[in-house]
């Protein structure tokens, strides 16, 4: 019972060894390449598996094995995760932390500088695209803001049920500084992975912006639809109704 409480558990960093094809035609032959994989259990008989990359974090996409199958293909290595995934994941988490609070602060250049630096060490992570989007969206930069958004509508992560409240969060300040064609963007890839009331109720004040009140009626009523003791939506719609 104890064990069940604890997933998902990190197991470490784990090596698995394959053949890799070198050269062509007679000059083929084969070799052991070694890869480094960052490892959580997810249930009693579900291991997950994440690629390191170059800075030793896991970054990329994540792939799902039976106990059976992952015991006979990795191999643990304690050693590696302690000497050179759990420096680098400290050093991620540190950076990603400063760049929230300055950007809390308002210190969009410092903030901006931060997250630029956790993302040298995982171009993917989920929060420091997320931080950076919004530096960009306070900014009204509209070229790196759509840089930023096209590298989060390719993370299926970034859309997650807890990555949540930080993408209402981001979408929310898009919508505010007047960025409306990429906030729907990113909302409409969040309604493609679950629909959500307050999804749909965001998207409806986006049109509203936009002025376009055909389409705001139609996501209060599907917020609705999901959730019909939605007041806030109610309120909304009915405004919406008398202003035709």
């Amino acid at each position: 019972m104890a064990l069940e409480n604890t997933f998902p558990e990190i197991l470490g960093v784990y090596s698995l060894q394959q053949d890799a094809v070198v050269g062509v035609g007679g000059t083929q032959s084969f070799k052991q390449q070694v890869t480094y994989w960052y490892v959580r259990r997810l249930q009693a008989d579900l291991y997950e598996v994440q690629p390191l990359n170059a800075h030793h974090v896991p970054s990329g996409i994540r792939r799902e094995h039976n106990e059976m199958d992952f015991l006979r293909k990795y191999v643990p290595e304690p050693s590696y995760y302690k000497t050179h995934t759990v420096p680098a994941l400290n050093s991620l988490k540190n950076k990603l932390h400063e760049g929230e609070a300055l950007l809390e602060q308002g210190d969009l250049d410092e903030a901006e500088r931060m997250f630029i630096k956790a993302l040298m060490i995982d171009g993917l992570n989920v929060t420091g695209n997320f931080g950076l989007g919004e530096v960009y969206s306070e900014k009204k930069d509209y070229i790196r803001l759509k840089r930023v958004i096209d590298t989060l509508l390719g993370i299926d992560e970034a859309f997650q049920k807890e990555q949540k409240a930080r993408f209402n969060k981001f979408g929310i300040s898009l919508r505010k500084n007047g960025h409306y064609d990429e906030s729907l963007r990113f909302y409409n890839r969040a309604l493609e992975v679950a629909e959500d009331d307050h999804l749909h109720f965001n998207v409806a004040r986006v049109h509203f912006e936009k002025g376009d009140l055909d389409s705001c009626m139609l996501h209060l009523e599907r917020a609705l639809v999901l959730n019909s003791e939605f007041l806030e939506a109610q309120k909304f719609l009915k405004y919406c109704q008398g202003s035709k």
